[in-house]
C-alpha cells in the first residue's frame, strides 16, 4: 500500500477525557470534525459537566459514575473504538492544522507501532514530551538540575525514535493497541505513557516522533501545584520502577540496536 493509499483508507477514532475542561474540549472537537480521517470521536466525561457540542453522528459521549484514571478511561473508550487507528488525545491540545495525514504516512513503514507529533508550548517552544526512559540515576540528576532526561530533537527535522513520548497525543494502530493490552490500569495518573512505550519496544515495535507535525499544548502541570497530583505522581513512579526493575537496560539496549540499523 502506498503512502497516499494509507491516508485515503485510514480512519481514526480519537479518545478525549474531559475532567471539567469544557470549552477546551468543544474547541478541540470542532477542529477534529474538520478532518476527513476522523470518523469517530469518543468523549469521556470524567466528572459531570455539560458541553455545547455540535450535533454530529461521529461523536459518542461516555459518562462516568465516578472519576477514573487516564489509563482506565482510555481503555474503556478503546472498547467502543470502531476504526483502524486509535488516538488518545489530551483535551488541552490545540490543532493548528491537520496532523493526521503526515503521521499516517510515517506509520506506513514496517515495524512502527505508534506515532506522535512535536508538541509546542503556547509560546512556540518544544516541550519535553519525548525522553529517555527514567532510571533512578536520571531522577537524581533531574533533582540536582543536571538534566531532565529529554531526548534531543534532530536539527534537520527528520523523523526520530525517542524511548518514550508523553500520552497527550499518541496514534496507534487499533490492532497494536489491542496486542499491547492497552494502558496499564494500575497507574491512576502519570507513568502510564512511559509504561506502554516500554511494552511497545519490548514487543518488537518502535515509536516515532514527526517533528514537522506540530500541535500546541496548553500545559497545566498539576503535579507541581497540588499535593494530590504529586502523590499520584510519586505512587505511579514507584509502581513503574517496581514493574520494570532490571528490565530497562535490556529495553534500552534493544532501542540502541534498532537506531543503529
Amino acid at each position: 500500500m502506498s503512502p497516499s493509499q494509507t491516508t485515503e483508507c485510514a480512519v481514526i477514532t480519537v479518545s478525549i477525557v474531559s475532567h471539567g475542561h469544557g470549552a477546551m474540549v468543544v474547541r478541540l472537537v470542532s477542529q477534529l470534525l474538520l478532518y476527513p480521517e476522523i470518523t469517530q470521536v469518543l468523549i469521556t466525561l470524567n466528572i459531570p459537566e455539560i458541553l455545547d457540542l455540535p450535533l454530529d453522528q461521529r461523536l459518542v459521549v461516555l459518562e462516568n459514575v465516578q472519576a477514573r484514571g487516564f489509563a482506565t478511561n482510555h481503555n474503556a473508550a478503546f472498547r467502543v473504538c470502531t476504526e483502524d487507528y486509535f488516538c488518545p488525545l489530551n483535551p488541552d491540545i490545540e490543532l493548528r492544522g491537520n496532523p493526521f495525514p503526515a503521521l499516517l504516512v510515517a506509520m506506513s513503514e514496517a515495524g512502527i507501532g505508534m506515532a506522535a507529533p512535536r508538541v509546542d508550548s503556547l509560546a512556540g517552544v518544544p516541550e519535553d514530551s519525548w525522553r529517555h526512559f527514567p532510571t533512578l540515576f536520571s531522577l537524581i540528576r533531574k533533582v540536582l538540575g543536571k538534566g531532565d532526561g529529554r531526548y534531543p530533537m534532530p536539527a534537520n527535522g527528520r523523523i526520530f525514535s525517542p524511548e518514550w513520548v508523553a500520552g497527550m497525543f499518541m496514534l496507534f494502530r487499533r490492532a497494536d493497541f489491542r496486542i499491547l493490552g492497552g494502558f496499564d490500569e494500575g497507574f491512576f495518573l502519570y507513568y502510564e505513557d512511559v509504561d506502554i512505550c516500554v511494552r511497545l519496544w519490548k514487543s518488537g515495535r518502535r515509536l516515532i516522533v514527526c517533528p514537522e507535525v506540530i500541535v500546541i499544548h496548553d500545559a497545566r502541570r498539576d503535579s507541581h501545584r497540588k499535593w494530590r497530583h504529586l502523590r499520584w505522581h510519586l505512587t505511579s513512579m514507584g509502581r513503574y520502577f517496581i514493574k520494570h526493575a532490571g528490565r530497562l537496560t535490556k529495553v534500552e539496549a534493544e532501542h540502541l540496536r534498532n537506531k543503529a540499523k
